[in-house]
């Protein structure tokens, strides 16, 4: 009798880490997805970037990368080596990834058919991961180079549900040049901006997640010191009103006869936190309510308006978004996530259970789209 050949099974390389400030929560969600990815169809290569940028060989052991007695993982503690570092060639043609270590033959570790980004912030999320991946040719989970971007930057993504037409709340920018060049006259800025919508007022990074640099500010003390926090995340930063109301978030993912959306959640209030911050997401583990108390025209509204900013912003795979369901009973749409969280007590993967779509589904999901949807222009 003829042996036959065992089908090949696709090598995912999950890549986490990073060098933003979501860097430990990255790690986290990692350790989700290794733990529930299908090893009887997927081969997996896991790969963590240090936050100094190096691509490190990583334990494939997704029990050291949670959240253990409020200490956060990170990849310097699961790298195989101080020193050694991963390449992926940006040639098209060959999608073979080499290790090296400094007085060492480069070693070949085999060509990998699909990347699982599970990067959170700048420098994974927001489209320069996803360019060097369009450059190597190697398909990959999740948004291309201009949705990732969009996504990240909560500025021009503001911009671009306006101009689609959907609800956004009121906001201003402050650049950096104009912090760093005339600090007097973009205080007046928001000082103006907080008299004609009110305090309190959120300062937050314009290009950071997870709840990082966000600052509640009750009146003009410690605006300043709101901005410097802001600022340490990125030097671009958002200032929002505060909108009266109850979060709701929304999942779509993508299928073959397009987006569909998820049941929605609610996030309820955190009693012990002053707002939703990133002690009330990952620390302490607030609960949300999965599906959210909603009525059916509510929910059907939720999830129109949640496609409809999937579609604005041109995004592919999957994306979390979060509303403001407002006292008046408006939604309005507070920002997009291209890669959301897949930590244990993410809202995202808790949607889609509800709908039907279990954990170890959504994975094979999302990776058998990547594998199907070639790279360049589409």
């Amino acid at each position: 009798m003829s042996s036959q050949t065992p089908p090949h099974k696709p090598r995912v390389a999950v890549v986490f880490g990073g060098r933003s400030s979501e860097h430990a929560i990255s790690v986290v969600t990692a350790g989700a997805v290794l733990r529930a990815i299908d090893r009887e169809k997927y081969d997996v290569l896991p790969i963590g970037i240090t936050v100094d940028g190096r691509w490190a060989l990583t334990a494939d052991d997704p029990e050291r990368m949670a959240i253990a007695d409020r200490k956060l993982p990170s990849v310097a503690e699961l790298a195989e080596s101080t020193e050694g570092g991963v390449v992926l060639p940006v040639d098209p043609t060959n999608r073979e990834i080499v290790y090296s270590e400094p007085g060492s033959v480069p070693k070949a570790l085999g060509e990998v058919d699909v990347v699982f980004p599970v990067l959170h912030g700048p420098y994974g999320e927001d489209g320069t991961l996803q360019g060097l991946l369009e450059l190597s040719g190697v398909p990959y989970v999740g948004s291309g180079v201009l949705a990732s971007a969009v996504g990240q930057d909560k500025d021009y993504m503001k911009r671009v549900f306006t101009s689609f037409g959907l609800p956004v709340g009121p906001y201003e920018v402050i650049r950096p040049r104009e912090w760093e060049q005339n600090p007097a006259v973009a205080r007046k800025k928001i000082v103006d901006f907080a008299a004609e919508h009110g305090w309190p007022l959120f300062v937050k990074p314009a290009r950071a997640g997870s709840s990082m640099g966000i600052t509640k500010v009750d009146g003009l003390d410690g605006l300043d010191e709101a901005i410097e926090e802001a600022r340490r995340h990125d030097p671009k930063i958002l200032v929002e009103s505060l909108l009266r109301g109850r979060e709701i978030e929304c999942g779509v993912l993508e299928f073959d006869d397009g987006p569909r959306a998820s049941v929605p959640a609610e996030i309820p209030p955190v009693t012990a936190h002053d707002f939703y911050d990133f002690e009330a997401k990952y620390i302490d583990s607030a609960a949300g309510l999965v599906p959210a108390p909603l009525s059916a025209d509510e929910t059907a509204e939720v999830q129109e308006l949640a496609v409809a900013a999937f579609e604005a912003a041109s995004c592919e795979g999957l994306v979390r978004a979060d509303f403001f369901l407002q006292d008046n009973g408006e939604f309005v749409i507070n920002e997009i996530n291209t890669l959301p969280g897949f930590t244990p007590i993410s809202m995202y993967p808790r949607m889609w259970q509800e709908s039907g779509v279990d954990y170890a589904e959504l994975i094979d999901r999302l990776l058998q789209a990547a594998l199907r949807r070639s790279t360049g222009l589409r």
